[in-house]
């Protein structure tokens, strides 16, 4: 793995935990399900929308962290479970989106209506309703794996496993289970994110220098489209 890959991977092995714990603590003090999360959102909508974006970017960040520990993983059962989690990690991206409209109506159109149509479109098949066990069932087997291969030791294996606890679906709230899974998730991951950091090269700071504007730059033209 090159300099930049190693300080990539690095950073988002310690990113994306503390984005997703950030996220669940935002939204920890409201109920469960989608009509408490709705209303919240029309009442609260910033500390709404910073939650489920903490949450969001968290978990694209864990598709970084997963696939660089993949990679570490010299056993068949880590490709394997590199893939289940990365599926599961896109449905809970696919599963954002759909938040993020269902949050966007209660800011736009009130609670009630928002609450309305989700209880409708809540039960439509799509794709991902037909993946949703590789959410669950991903974790533990790329746990074993990381363990069985020595890159993580038993207590880091078990957090990683610990993530196919955090519920699946969309507009979930934070539990005691949510909590769990992000820290074990943490503890699987934030010393492997150190030790990565410690032992790669330093970045070439000009090459930043460049690439933090101009990413930027492309932010912006983004959300004009």
């Amino acid at each position: 793995m090159t300099r930049e890959p190693r300080w990539i991977a690095g950073l988002a092995m310690i990113a994306a935990p503390l984005l997703l714990l950030t996220g669940m603590l935002l939204r920890l003090p409201v109920p469960f399900f989608f009509p408490h999360q709705l209303t919240a959102a029309a009442d609260h909508p910033g500390r709404m929308s910073a939650a489920y974006t903490c949450v969001l970017a968290g978990t694209l960040l864990l598709c970084a962290a997963v696939l660089a520990l993949a990679a570490r993983i010299r056993f068949r059962w880590g490709f394997w479970g590199a893939v289940l989690v990365v599926t599961g990690l896109f449905a809970r991206v696919f599963h954002a989106g759909f938040d993020q409209a269902a949050l966007a109506l209660a800011r736009h159109r009130g609670a009630g209506f928002a609450t309305a149509f989700v209880g409708d479109a809540y039960g439509d098949p799509h794709l991902f309703s037909y993946l949703s066990f590789t959410i669950l069932l991903g974790w533990p087997v790329l746990a074993f794996a990381a363990w069985r291969a020595r890159v993580l030791h038993a207590v880091q294996a078990v957090g990683l496993a610990a993530m196919a606890a955090l519920p699946l679906g969309v507009l979930k709230g934070t539990t005691v289970l949510s909590l769990v899974a992000v820290a074990g998730v943490a503890v699987a991951l934030v010393p492997e994110g150190v030790r990565l950091i410690r032992v790669a090269p330093r970045p070439d700071f000009r090459l930043v220098a460049v690439a933090v504007p101009v990413v930027g730059l492309l932010a912006y033209v983004s959300t004009l489209g």
